[in-house]
């Protein structure tokens, strides 16, 4: 099991690579333009001009937006309430990731590469968050060592 320093260092890594994705296509889509795929592909495109590119008038890459942000700061937030915060806003932008890449195979038949690179982002903070939450739930959180390392040691060390 990596040290949480290291979960918690890949977490605020994949949160930044979410805040990213999410903003570029916020940015572009405030422009009044439209995401394209690399490549050439026009699933970008049908996927923006589909019903589902916003809830109640908000582009989903807001939601996006937020999310990260959210999850990054509950990253940055020590102890078991950052671990807990930070899971259960992953579990939830997982899920939501999992229905509108459900949307986009069953419902509006094309693929958006950006909506599937945050949704791979999401799935693994998922992870991590999980791992960081089974590995660490309940111990207590030390300032790190003088050496940078974590005094609290994995499972099974």
């Amino acid at each position: 099991m990596p040290s949480e320093r290291h979960l918690r260092i890949a977490a605020a890594v994949l949160c930044l690579l979410g805040l990213g994705i999410a903003g570029s296509v916020a940015i572009t889509v405030a422009g009044g333009g439209i995401p394209q795929c690399v490549g050439g592909s026009t699933g970008c495109a049908t996927v923006e001009k589909s019903k589902y590119s916003e809830i109640i008038g908000i582009h989903v890459s807001v939601f996006g937006l937020v999310g990260y942000a959210s999850i990054l700061g509950a990253t940055l937030w020590r102890g078991d309430p950052g671990r807990i915060t930070a899971f259960v806003l992953s579990l939830f932008g997982f899920g939501f990731s999992l229905y509108l890449t459900y949307l986009e195979f069953f419902v509006i038949e094309a693929i958006c590469q950006w909506c599937i690179a945050s949704a791979t982002v999401m799935t693994l903070l998922f992870a991590v968050n999980t791992a960081r939450v089974l590995g660490y739930f309940g111990l207590d959180q030390q300032p790190p060592d003088q050496d940078g390392t974590d005094p609290v040691p994995g499972p099974g060390s």
